[in-house]
């Protein structure tokens, strides 16, 4: 009996253990992906147009203000301003989110593929 219930344990763990090692695999994955997402949206914004790339970076940056104070401050009494207090916390929430998985989760990814494309003088 003894024999039997610590295999079955053992085989639990061991079960346990590779679910949580695909887990992770696939959040690292699926991190990595969205990393090159963003880099690859970054690239294509800034080679069409820098101007429109940093205004928009400042705008978003307004947003992400904006959903932060109003997640700080006292309610709003006025029902029309809601919706954009909402959207702006909700954006805020999505970039903070965002963020901390990719913290968590793309620091192992190896992005030497980025630096590949780009020729040695550029670097220096």
């Amino acid at each position: 009996m003894g024999i039997g219930r610590t295999a079955k344990r053992v085989g639990e763990h061991l079960r346990e253990q590779t679910v949580e090692a695909v887990g992770e695999l696939a959040l690292t994955a699926l991190a990595c992906i969205l990393l090159g997402a963003l880099i690859w949206a970054a690239h294509l914004s800034w080679s069409a147009s820098p101007r429109l790339t940093v205004a928009g970076s400042v705008l978003a940056g307004l947003a992400f203000i904006h959903g932060a104070w109003t997640m700080l401050r006292a309610p709003s009494q006025h029902p029309r301003r809601r919706g954009v207090a909402a959207t702006t916390t909700a954006l805020l929430a999505l970039g903070a989110g965002t963020s901390l998985f990719l913290a968590f989760y793309a620091t192992g990814c190896d992005c030497q593929g980025v630096h590949s494309a780009v020729p040695k003088q550029q670097l220096r």
